[in-house]
């Protein structure tokens, strides 16, 4: 950009829904680092993944549900818990999948993301998120293959 053209940002840097992210975030370690026993932390994170769930507004709340219910059903090894203040899915400790609400960056839809850990490589390029609109049973069948692919 010239000297002379003005930006159509208003600011620098992370917006107000990142800002909130990152705090939900510092909230989850500090709280984690509090628990106890490892079973302990691994029932309250999964308390924690319902209550986040049941806060969405109705529309993510629903497809939230099926997504949660279809990812634990699928790959019990995968452990749900809270990351960047959305519901996620980890193995080992290491996030796999997660469940974006519409809602938590102002989005026109949902989505189910998968991170690096995921082995949903295939070829140069592949998918790591996908759009969710309504989660119908084949999309619940494609969610099931697409985790258990993502854990090998």
């Amino acid at each position: 950009m010239s000297s002379g053209e003005s930006s159509s940002r208003t600011h620098e840097g992370f917006s107000a829904d990142e800002r909130a992210a990152m705090k939900d975030h510092a909230q989850e370690l500090k709280k984690a680092a509090r628990r106890s026993s490892r079973a302990d932390k691994a029932a309250e994170a999964a308390r924690d993944v319902i209550a986040k769930i049941a806060e969405m507004q109705d529309s993510d709340r629903g497809m939230a549900e099926r997504v949660h219910a279809v990812i634990t059903g699928s790959v019990p090894a995968l452990a749900p818990k809270l990351w960047y203040g959305m519901p996620a899915y980890a193995l080992d400790g290491k996030i796999v999948c997660f469940f974006q609400s519409a809602e938590k960056f102002k989005a026109r839809y949902a989505t189910l993301g998968f991170s690096d850990q995921a082995k949903l490589d295939e070829g140069t390029m592949w998918a790591a998120g996908f759009a969710l609109t309504e989660v119908t049973p084949e999309v619940e069948t494609r969610i099931a293959a697409l985790v258990k692919q993502a854990v090998g």
